[in-house]
């Protein structure tokens, strides 16, 4: 190591040596060293045998200086690199030339790192060491890194691959969490938020300003949401570019030509709606799009396939025809409403897009807006028709109740009748055929358990399971359905509405291991609520076995500690109200004589 500093005309080890050998006083000579290369500092000199009195070697002292003049130069040089002077850079790569060689000594490595570090094009020369030596590398900031990552692909997929596997771990993570004091739900967390976890942070940190390495990190997530289909990448890709944009990279951002898009879907997102305002805006870069940058399609429809995208443009969708189904329009009368549709159909076409390298959009099926659309307005006109029905039989009842003979007399009182009609054939043919119209019809049902419809629900639910049978695997609808079922937790005090949720749709598919983990977080969060029979038959058919994922065994012990303190709460609260209600028998009250009642 002492070899570096002769490298730069410092006596160092070979030289002592050297002299240490040839001397004839070897105590004078290890004198003139360190004369000759101590601290030039004439009243110094005075001072270090008052340091050998209070026990402080030379060794020490030394050390002592020298770290405080290394953290004055990196401080010197942080200056330096931020200042306004034009041959700031020239100054630094001529230091770095001079004292590269010391960067095998470890003391004095922290200043020419921070050289490196300042330095926006390190030579190939300074860089090769670093790709030998992994302890160097890994001691390189994240700036030398970048410079050696944009020539050498292989290196920067090894970093980044296992942050990809722990984000898509998370993100699994997250579809299954629950929380001791308030639901879930992977669809409440803000865009923001999202963008402050720490590994997106890492990898906007790992990208920085450098545009060669964005590009890299967006082909990584191109190939593995190709060979691995998972949507979760799609996630990632935006909101790697909304991190970017936050911390205003923008040489990055402006090489993106999806940034302004995404950034628009962003504040889509955030507000959970696509505005009208909006939707002109997301229209106007769709149709920008020229020919020959027909590839940037690619990008857009990885943007739109994010779930967090398809589950907003799919609840505006349902919104949009709340509101049409109120005004009597029809959906093909809505451009914000046809819009919608074409961005569902870009982003769940994406993985067909990219495989295949053919970007081109697909025309939205006519079906889709003349039969499927207009079919979920006729559940919802059904449902306001039975509002009213419900209305009026109420004040039938309270003007029978109040016996007002100045009422007129009304004809006997009627049961509001329970549409009997099948399920138009246009909504089940659309979603066996359409992906489209599956994923809107899973919306719709998670939308009918917010607005308390068991009745719609009740009847479109097994239509939707019957024309699309793996919706009920699929991990994003399980997540969004179970945990819109929360808001009719009273509900489930009913044994017929158990019967049909858990019974009939749930449990037919429990032999899957995702259905069967929504289960255990459906049951977790409504145990409270389940008649104590039903609760235990579920529990013991929920008893995973050993073939089960640790993940479910895990799972099911918490729900089971959750109800063993349910039940131990509630013969707290029972033995409470029978001492309340019971007086002691051995009261000394008892023994008080009772005063004889006198007539007056």
């Amino acid at each position: 190591m002492m070899s570096a500093l002769e490298g730069i005309g410092i006596a160092g080890s070979e030289y002592l040596r050297e002299t240490l050998t040839n001397c004839r006083d070897p105590i004078n000579a290890i004198e003139e060293f360190q004369m000759d290369n101590g601290i030039l500092l004439p009243s110094l000199r005075l001072a270090l045998p008052l340091l050998d009195l209070h026990g402080i070697s030379r060794l020490d002292f030394h050390l002592s200086v020298f770290e405080e003049l290394r953290d004055k130069l990196v401080s010197r040089i942080t200056t330096l690199a931020n200042s306004s002077d034009e041959r700031r850079y020239t100054i630094i790569e001529d230091l770095l030339e001079k004292n590269f060689t010391l960067l095998q000594l470890q003391s004095v490595r922290p200043v020419v790192l921070v050289l490196m570090k300042y330095l926006p094009m390190i030579p190939n020369r300074y860089l090769e060491p670093f790709i030998v030596d992994k302890d160097l590398y890994m001691e390189a900031p994240i700036e030398v890194k970048q410079q050696i990552w944009q020539d050498n692909q292989q290196l920067f997929g090894d970093e980044v691959s296992p942050l990809f596997s722990q984000y898509i771990k998370n993100k699994d993570a997250l579809l299954y969490a629950v929380d001791s004091q308030a639901q879930f739900s992977f669809f409440n967390l803000p865009p923001k938020t999202r963008r402050q976890d720490e590994i997106v942070q890492k990898l906007t940190s790992m990208v920085g300003k450098n545009v060669r390495l964005y590009e890299m990190m967006l082909q990584f997530l191109r190939t593995l949401f190709l060979r691995t289909r998972n949507i979760h990448y799609c996630s990632l890709r935006a909101e790697l570019l909304m991190s970017l944009h936050d911390l205003e990279m923008h040489d990055v951002c402006t090489v993106d030509s999806c940034h302004k898009f995404c950034w628009c879907l962003d504040a889509c997102i955030r507000e959970k709606f696509v505005d009208t305002k909006r939707a002109r805006e997301l229209q106007g870069f769709l149709d920008s799009i020229r020919r020959g940058n027909d590839q940037v399609l690619g990008d857009l429809a990885m943007i739109l396939c994010d779930p967090y995208a398809v589950n907003t443009i799919s609840n505006s969708a349902i919104k949009l025809l709340h509101q049409m189904a109120q005004n009597e329009t029809l959906p093909r009368e809505s451009s914000d409403l046809l819009l919608l549709m074409r961005m569902l159909q870009l982003g769940l076409d994406a993985w067909q897009m990219i495989d295949s390298q053919t970007y081109r959009e697909h025309k939205v099926n006519n079906d889709l807006c003349v039969k499927f659309l207009p079919s979920i307005m006729y559940f919802m006109v059904d449902d306001q028709i039975r509002s009213v029905e419900a209305r009026y039989l109420l004040q039938r009842q309270q003007i029978a109740a109040s016996g007002d003979s100045n009422k007129p007399t009304l004809d006997p009182i009627e049961t509001p009748k329970q549409s009997s009609e099948p399920v138009p054939p246009g909504f089940l043919r659309g979603i066996a055929e359409n992906n489209i119209a599956t994923t809107l019809a899973g919306n719709y049902l998670c939308y009918l358990c917010q607005k308390h419809n068991k009745h719609t629900l009740m009847k479109v639910l097994p239509a939707v399971l019957e024309a699309e049978p793996d919706l009920i695997h699929n991990e994003i609808f399980l997540h969004s359905f179970t945990t819109s079922l929360l808001a009719m937790r009273d509900e489930f005090v009913n044994e017929d509405f158990c019967v049909f949720i858990l019974d009939d749709i749930l449990m037919s598919a429990v032999s899957n291991d995702n259905v069967r983990r929504q289960i255990l977080r459906l049951v977790f969060y409504i145990c409270h609520k389940l008649p104590p029979v039903r609760r235990d038959t579920l529990t013991d058919k929920l008893q995973p076995l050993n073939e089960h994922s640790q993940a479910i065994h895990d799972f099911y012990a918490k729900l089971m500690d959750k109800i063993q303190s349910l039940n131990t709460s509630l013969t707290t609260t029972a033995s409470a109200v029978v001492d309340i209600e019971t007086p002691e028998l051995d009261s000394p009250l008892r023994s008080v004589p009772t005063p004889a009642h006198t007539s007056l």
